[in-house]
């Protein structure tokens, strides 16, 4: 970053000052990355029942706001080079973008692989393919100034840069978004969670449903079941089913499921009368 900050000045490149802007908002995101994820790991509490798992969906828009951000300043300071542009030095930016290039495909694989699950890791992963498509715009940039002595190729490559990471973002802030506003997960058809549990043997109803996202990969269901009329530990298997089909076929692995029974008035409600001495509840 603190070399392209330089080269940015001396070759008087926007599209190496963008880029080295963007290396410094991944110095931010992956320490915020960072931290969320450690703040995650802290148990559940009495007043925090879910614990601190959404710290990395808040990590993870922060950064997509960040990001979108970033991209309106390059877009403007574009503008301004394309209205009037200035004299570049190609040869320096052709080298910094170089050296840019192979810092982000350094940084592309040791995040390989790891980000699929997590929107948070996801998050800096998309600012480091951002980066490194950047550094690709920028050596193209500098070749175009350096041999045909085309000046417009520098806000062309910047205005280039910033749309790549509009796009990444807005699918960032979009998708976090969703996850505070407590959508359906992505990928989940909740007409399809509803057949699911109506092919259980004994589940003649769902209605209620509500099914969210608490962290990545961590969704949750509620709902309330309508059943035959039938003994309390054949409705505990009912339970049991549906929850192993929940979790096998959606990765549901949170289930609050109220039983009900076609035949009663209320939900179903169990009264157990002891004796003098026994012990229940």
């Amino acid at each position: 970053m603190l070399v392209e900050v330089a080269g940015g000045i001396v070759s008087n490149s926007l599209a190496l000052l963008g880029d080295a802007g963007h290396m410094f908002t991944d110095i931010f995101s992956i320490s915020l990355s960072l931290f969320a994820i450690w703040i995650a790991r802290r148990p559940s509490t009495s007043t925090k029942t879910y614990g601190y798992h959404r710290m990395e969906i808040m990590a993870a828009l922060t950064n997509g706001i960040l990001l979108i951000a970033i991209a309106i300043v390059i877009f403007y300071e574009a503008y301004r080079r394309f209205v009037s542009p200035p004299e570049i030095k190609g040869a320096v930016m052709l080298a910094i973008a170089v050296i840019g290039l192979l810092a982000n495909i350094s940084g592309i694989l040791l995040l390989k692989g790891k980000h699929g699950d997590s929107i948070n890791i996801r998050s800096v992963f998309l600012h480091i393919v951002g980066d490194t498509l950047s550094s690709v715009g920028v050596i193209v940039g500098g070749l175009l100034i350096l041999l045909k002595r085309w000046y417009f190729a520098d806000p062309l490559i910047s205005a280039l840069i910033g749309s790549i990471i509009l796009i990444g973002a807005i699918g960032l802030v979009v998708e976090s978004g969703g996850i505070l506003m407590e959508y359906v997960p992505r990928g989940m058809r909740l007409e399809g969670v509803m057949d699911t549990m109506l092919a259980v043997n004994g589940v003649i109803g769902v209605h209620d449903l509500h099914v969210w996202t608490i962290t990545s990969g961590m969704h949750s269901m509620s709902s309330h079941v309508m059943i035959d009329d039938c003994k309390i530990s054949e409705s505990s298997d009912i339970l049991r089913e549906l929850e192993r089909v929940l979790n096998e076929r959606y990765g549901i692995s949170h289930t609050t499921i109220q039983l009900e029974c076609e035949n009663c008035e209320s939900s179903m409600v169990c009264n157990i009368m002891t004796r003098k001495g026994d012990h229940g509840i």
